[in-house]
């Protein structure tokens, strides 16, 4: 899927709705609420909307947008594969944050396949994160940008996220998104 629209190499699973698996419907029932916070903070920061407290509210509010497409899937990249820098923004709405849940480990089960970030910073060079998660940890990470205080107020940073190749193993990694797409 991915080589078709030259984003990387991998496969994306994605579960059909209602979620096939109960502990992915939970996942994103319970971690909603705190994103949500978070993602309440940021809003004014950005000049962006609000989202609601629930999982469900914003599901229906996706759907009265035309967003009907489950998004919550899995990951899987074998040897060489990887995903090219990207932001995920399939609709008009947009929740800011989403959650990638680690699901081998690291130097037993792959080589390589760190997650990368990249923040474009105004009038600076960018600045790459490399993230190395361990097995069953999470990482939370903006889709689109994140606000940056500077000295005239908040600013936008954007952020795209990537996958460096994996060198040898397999990597899966469940992705927890909280809206749905187009």
């Amino acid at each position: 899927m991915l080589q078709r629209y030259q984003l990387g190499r991998g496969t994306y699973e994605y579960y059909a709705e209602p979620t096939a698996v109960a502990l992915v419907q939970y996942l994103r029932e319970q971690l909603h609420l705190p994103m949500a916070w978070m993602a309440n903070q940021w809003a004014p920061q950005l000049n962006e909307r609000s989202f609601p407290a629930t999982l469900g509210e914003l599901i229906a509010e996706c759907a009265d947008n035309g967003q009907k497409r489950p998004t919550p899937l899995i990951l899987q990249y074998g040897e060489g594969d990887c995903p090219c820098l990207h932001q995920d923004i399939y609709g008009d709405i947009v929740f800011p944050l989403r959650i990638a849940i680690m699901l081998n480990q690291p130097g037993e089960d792959l080589t390589g396949g760190e997650n990368v970030f990249v923040e474009q910073r105004p009038r600076l060079q960018s600045r790459a994160i490399v993230v190395k998660p361990e097995l069953g940890q999470g990482m939370i990470f903006p889709v689109r940008h994140r606000p940056v205080r500077g000295k005239n107020g908040f600013r936008r940073h954007p952020m795209r996220h990537g996958t460096n190749a994996v060198a040898s193993g397999h990597r899966n990694t469940l992705g927890v998104i909280f809206r749905k797409a187009r």
